[in-house]
Order: C-alpha cells, then structure tokens, then sequence
C-alpha cells in the first residue's frame, strides 16, 4: 500500500570521519529525525547506503529533494569525493550513488559549506549576508558566505580553513603540509599529541585549540571582508566557552585592521543538528 504524506521536507545527510547521520529535515528548517552509526574504516557506502534506506522507509514526510554536506576535497557538485578523513573513499562517485539509492535530485557540498547555508537559513547568521561558518570535529573545515551566496571556487572547495597555516613548521597534516590549523586543532591531531581523545582535553588545549582558530579567522577575515564566524562540530562545541573566548581574544588580537576590527565568534545556533540543517539547506536552495 502506497505511503499517504501529510507534509514535505528534505533528505539530510551528513559524512564525517567519525560518523555517519541521515535525517529529515522540514521545509521550514526542522530536523524531524535521524538516525547515525560510526564510520567505518572499509565499506562506508555500505554502511551509509543502510541508514538511507531505513531512514527513507520510516519516515511519514514526502521527501522532495537530498542535500549531502561531506568533507572534502571533491570535484564540483560532489561528483567524486575524496575526504582526508575517510581513506576508503577515493575519486568516489557519491552523488551518483546516493541519485541511485534515493532517485531523489541530489546536491552536495563540503560539510562546513553546508553548516554556514544552514545557519543563514535558521541558525546564528540570520540576516548576516557575509559570514563564515567552521567546522572543528575530526576534521576542520570552513564554509563562506558573501553577499548572502555561497562561495564555491574553481572546483567547490572554497573555504578550507582548516589548511590556513597557524604554524610554520608545525606538524604534518593529512593534505601533506606542515602547520595547517587541521593538524593541530582536529580531533584526530589532539588525540596524537596529548595520547587521549579530544572530550578528555585539558583546559590549556581547549585554549591553545581556540587560539590558534583565532589566528585563522584573522587572515580569512582580512582576505574575505567579514564580521561574523559560526562554529560548529563536536570538538569546538564540546570545549565550549575556553574555545570560544579564546578564539575570539586571538582573533582581536591580530585583526588590526580598521575594517576586520570587531569580527564576532560564535557557536552554530543549530547546535549538534547544524550538519544535517545545512546539508537540507543546500537541497533547499537548489531543487
């Protein structure tokens, strides 16, 4: 018997190198459900491809179109992705595979591209047409907005904040570099250099960690022309206000110029559903 719908939304997906999360999402910006597993080191379709279905064959809302926000780097419009944090996937065909699973249209972006859609759609950057959004979880990633539309570059990947240099000389990242903000202020780069996972972190990390975001959003800031930053992901939401004051006590610092003078940090206002709220936010905009 053929499923009756009562109302619409929007598949949600969010890829991360810890986990995975599927959800629906209202066409007035409510996350209605999800549901999440671990992501594993080898067959990550297979274990994503289980929670579309199941969440697609509970849900009672009439799904109208998917938006996947996944870490990068990706070629436009996610055709291939290769996330830094999900060796398992190289050049993978994801927009393809999930067009597949769902036959829904399908639009992904970065992760943290998607956050910063979704907190201008209803979170923390209402109003706010020139904004970065950041993600600081097993990765680090960043998303800009300018002039309200997102910034998307030759290929889709603009914004990687987390491979501004904060260290020269620094440690060696996943990218190859040395000093990248994402190789020391990562989940995974924490958990290396103290020996303990990241929600076991010290008072001193979760500044040094704040500090050093502070030093990026300065030099994005004096390239991009903001006055907002809203961050999300477990480790800067689970470090919370040492971070954010931090943060933003480095970002004032070393943003001397007269018009970077007074950029505003954040939390994400969507809180822990700010992922899938994004990735909906680009199905939104786009469908």
């Amino acid at each position: 018997m053929a499923k009756t719908f009562n109302t619409s939304g929007f598949l949600a997906i969010d890829i991360g190198g810890t986990k995975l999360a599927v959800g629906v999402v209202s066409t007035s910006g409510v996350l209605l459900s999800r549901m999440q597993a671990p992501t594993p080191v080898t067959g990550v379709w297979s274990v994503l491809e289980g929670l579309i279905r199941l969440q697609m064959q509970e849900t009672a809302v009439e799904l109208v179109a998917c938006g996947v926000g996944c870490g990068g780097p990706m070629t436009r419009g996610g055709e291939q992705v290769s996330p830094l944090n999900i060796p398992d996937w190289r050049g993978f065909q994801l927009r393809s595979a999930i067009e597949g699973a769902t036959e829904l249209a399908t639009y992904i972006a970065n992760d943290a591209q998607a956050l910063v859609l979704g907190e201008v759609w209803c979170g923390n950057a209402v109003g706010v047409d020139d904004v970065v959004g950041m993600v600081v979880s097993t990765g680090v990633g960043g998303g800009i907005v300018l002039h309200g539309k997102l910034v998307t570059g030759r290929l889709g990947n603009a914004g990687h904040i987390g491979h501004v240099i904060v260290e020269p000389d620094g440690r060696l990242c996943e990218c190859g570099a040395y000093g990248c903000l994402e190789a020391h202020v990562s989940g995974r780069s924490i958990e290396a250099i103290t020996g303990r996972p990241s929600n076991q972190a010290t008072e001193d990390v979760k500044i040094t960690a704040g500090k050093l975001v502070g030093r990026a959003l300065a030099s994005v800031g004096a390239i991009m022309d903001l006055k907002l930053c809203v961050i999300g992901g477990s480790v800067a939401l689970g470090f919370g206000e040492p971070f954010f004051a931090a943060a933003q006590n480095e970002l004032d610092r070393c943003a001397r110029l007269e018009f970077i003078q007074g950029i505003q940090v954040m939390p994400v206002g969507l809180g822990d559903a700010a992922p899938l709220i994004g990735a909906a936010s680009l199905a939104r905009s786009s469908y």
